[in-house]
Order: C-alpha cells, then structure tokens, then sequence
C-alpha cells in the first residue's frame, strides 16, 4: 500500500511526516512517496528522504496514493473516490469540509480527535505535542517583546527585579509555558477553572490564583467545560487583577471545537501598565484577548503590546513536525498490518470508547469521522454540525 506525504499550504511550515518515521513505515508494508519539497520548510531535505527510503514525487502522484497524511485539510478539489486522509480536520469548526469527504467517498481520519484520556492514545495525540511547543514559544515570544530583563539581576549598577508571569490557564500548553517561565527566572502566576490544576500548577513551579466559589470545569475528555457568563467575569476580573501589574500575559484557554473564550476584555487591557505584553495563543479561533488582532502583533494607545501570532507549532517547525510525525507513524502502525489498512470496530481510538467505558465522552467519536464516504453514528453527535 502508497502512502502520500504532502507539501503543506502557504504558512504551515511544519510537514506530516520526516525523514526518521519512513523506515517505520516502511516495515509496517508501506511505501512512501513524498512531494518534492515538503520538507524544506522544515529543514528536511528531500536528500534525506530519498536516504531513508521515501520516493520523491510529484503532487498529483502522492495524491494517488491509498493512504495520505498531511497537517492540514485538503482543499475539496484534491478528494477523490477511495482516498484514505489523515490530517487535523477540526470537525467541528469546519463542517463543509467533513460533507466534502462524505461527497467524495473518502474515509478520513482526524488526528485532533484522539481519545486523550486512554492511555493508548497518548503517544498518537497531536493536540499534546503541538500544544506543549505552542506553550514553550509563546512565553519566548513574550520574552523577546517585552521590553525589560526577565531574571532578577544583582549589578554594580544596581538590582534588577524578576519579571512577573501570569499563565491564563493550565492544560498541556499551559503547564509548559509556566515551566518555560520559571526557568528563565520570572515569577510565575497561573489560572485555570480547572480546580484540580493548582496542584499541577505548583509542581512546576508557578503561583495558583484562586478564585472565590471555584468549582472543577472540567469535562470527561479532560477539557474545560463552558462556564456561565457571570463566572466568566468572576474569573476575568479576578486574573486580570493580578495581571495589571505583570509584565507577560500567556493565554491558552480553549474550548474544544468552540471559539475561544474571552478571558481579557478591553477594559481590563486599559487598565495594564505600558509596556506588558499579551500573548495570546488562541488568535487562530477568535482569541482569549477581545482586542487581538489575529496574525498581528501591535501596541495599543495605552502602550500594551498584543501578539496575535497564529500557528505558534509552525514557527518551530523542525521539532513540531519530528513530534508530530511520531504521534502519526504510531497510529497509522496500530491500523496497518503487512501494507493493508485494518478498521476494526472495537479499535476505541477510531470509533471512540464504548458508552459502558469509564472514558466514554457524550458527543465524542474516535479519530474516523467518515468511512467510505458514511459518517459514523457516533460521529452524528457533533452538535448537529453535519
């Protein structure tokens, strides 16, 4: 059976397969054609493909192949009639591109909706290795815009005091924007609605902000859940007071398959010091800051500087795209026995944890949104979307 790697869109930089995963493929009974190129972005010479055993090709010739693994979704003019695709759908937010699969018979498997919670699954989860680097280059990012020193410093000419952090929420990216803090020595402060994070908060070294009635939101599948809008302020008014006095602002906070929450109004954005820096990580789904302007990064008239960089995986494409390989090779290696594709219904990673299981999530499937051009049943639970 041909596998397809494919060159990405203009601004991914990142490619769904390297040089180092080819051989794995190949024992699996796979043979693996790449378009020439699609690793340059990610320093990935085809060189180093052709090396490993990969077949350089041209577009139209990995399309052709049984199985094709990208990042992104295909434009609908690219599906064709049997085509097996694994990719990050975002079922949810891009229903349209599901109907095109289902009109194209194509059986499509999207790696964003790995069933995190089963133990098997963690070394195919793309949202965690992509997430844990987002989480690392945006406190750089905040870092590099910020226009002070981010340690305490004892000089001749006097003692600089350590920056001031504050992490709005704590999931994977989270946690790591807070270890990434902490070792360039700020004082760390971080948030979640998640109760049980302040614990996990303090292990890698950051300060938990509690709010007043805080209750655990969080779902099955080990999301946040939606909060009520007089929560939402309660949190908001709560964090952005800490916040008015730091020096970087991270947002992570996401909901799955939802626009991203508001967690700093304008008015709390007004009433920041010149000069802080707001990163905000979810500027691809509508923002976290009211005032992000996705894909810029500008200074407002009061002086604080906002950072809609989107994709933040991308800009360091080498280790995002060796990560993200490694979570793609270990799933299509569990589906894949000597060159031949194996759905199996009991397989919870494709269809989701039996409804008797302690990690059945309402409303959640596996990663096989479509088969053969027919949506899953459990799959029919995305919110009506399709």
């Amino acid at each position: 059976m041909r596998l397809g790697v494919l060159t990405e869109p203009v601004g991914e930089n990142r490619v769904a397969i390297v040089p180092n995963s080819v051989k794995k493929l190949m024992k699996k009974g796979l043979e693996v054609f790449l378009e020439k190129g699609a690793g340059e972005k990610s320093n990935y010479s085809d060189s180093d493909y052709s090396a490993a055993g990969a077949n350089i090709c041209s577009r139209e010739e990995a399309l052709s192949c049984e199985i094709i693994m990208s990042i992104r979704m295909l434009d609908s003019s690219e599906l064709r009639d049997g085509m097996n695709l694994v990719c990050v759908a975002d079922p949810f937010r891009h229903p349209e591109k599901i109907k095109s699969c289902i009109d194209s018979n194509v059986t499509l498997f999207s790696m964003d909706m790995i069933p995190r919670r089963l133990s098997r699954a963690q070394s195919m989860d793309v949202n965690s290795s992509q997430d844990n680097l987002a989480g690392y280059k945006a406190v750089l990012l905040g870092a590099s815009y910020v226009p002070r020193g981010i340690p305490m410093m004892t000089t001749s000419a006097g003692t600089v005091k350590p920056a001031k952090v504050v992490i709005m929420g704590s999931g994977v990216a989270g946690l790591q924007a807070i270890a990434t803090a902490k070792r360039l020595g700020a004082i760390v402060y971080a948030s979640d609605v998640r109760k049980s994070a302040a614990e996990q908060i303090e292990s890698v070294g950051g300060r938990f902000i509690e709010v007043e009635g805080m209750d655990d939101f969080e779902d099955d599948s080990g999301y946040a859940k939606p909060l009520t809008p007089e929560f939402i302020k309660k949190v908001n008014d709560t964090v952005c007071e800490v916040a008015s006095e730091s020096d970087i602002i991270v947002t992570t906070a996401r909901i799955f398959g939802r626009p991203a929450p508001i967690t700093i109004p304008a008015s709390a954005v007004s009433t920041f010091k010149s000069g802080t820096v707001i990163v905000d990580m979810n500027a691809d789904v509508g923002g976290n800051c009211e005032l992000t302007k996705p894909g810029e990064v500008y200074t407002t008239d009061n002086g604080v500087i906002i950072v809609g960089t989107s994709n933040l995986p991308g800009t360091l494409a080498n280790t995002a795209s060796m990560l993200f390989s490694n979570n793609l090779t270990t799933f299509i290696s569990s589906i894949v026995s000597e060159g031949e594709l194996i759905i199996s219904d009991d397989d919870d990673i494709l269809f989701g944890s039996p409804e008797e299981s302690d990690f059945y999530v309402p409303g959640m499937g596996g990663v096989l949104i479509c088969k053969g051009g027919k949506i899953h049943d459990k799959q029919t639970r995305l919110g009506g979307v399709l």
